[in-house]
């Protein structure tokens, strides 16, 4: 069963933008955590960005804070990604993800609290 979708990814240029949307089919959404990771070729899933269930608190991985920017839209069950000044280092399948733990205060920044995975969208930034 399809929790999760995303959309949005593609090739662009190095500099360049990308919005990545995240639609949640199911019921559980908005008193949940959601989070993006990435996973490059022959690397693991990393974190990028999450954000709480309110959209009260955001967090990001060193890499990428100061250039993406995560939101949500709960009455519309949505969360962005919206990526700027794209490096090629963040080539990579992006996944939402859904916490475990309802009205958690924490971020979602490990695998192991991922309690939904999307299927995926690629993004590939060429120099």
């Amino acid at each position: 069963q399809v929790d999760l979708v995303e959309s949005g990814g593609g090739l662009v240029q190095g500099g360049d933008s990308l919005t990545l949307s995240c639609a949640a089919l199911g019921r559980a959404f908005s008193t949940y955590t959601m989070g993006w990771f990435r996973q490059a070729p022959g690397k693991e899933r990393e974190f990028v960005a999450s954000i709480t269930w309110s959209g009260g608190s955001v967090y990001y991985s060193d890499s990428v804070k100061g250039r993406f920017t995560i939101s949500r839209d709960n009455a519309k069950k949505t969360v962005l990604l919206q990526m700027s000044s794209l490096m090629p280092e963040d080539t990579a399948v992006y996944y939402c993800a859904r916490g475990k733990i309802p009205w958690a205060v924490n971020p979602l920044t490990e695998v192991a609290g991922v309690a939904a995975w999307g299927q995926g969208t690629q993004v590939t930034v060429s120099s």
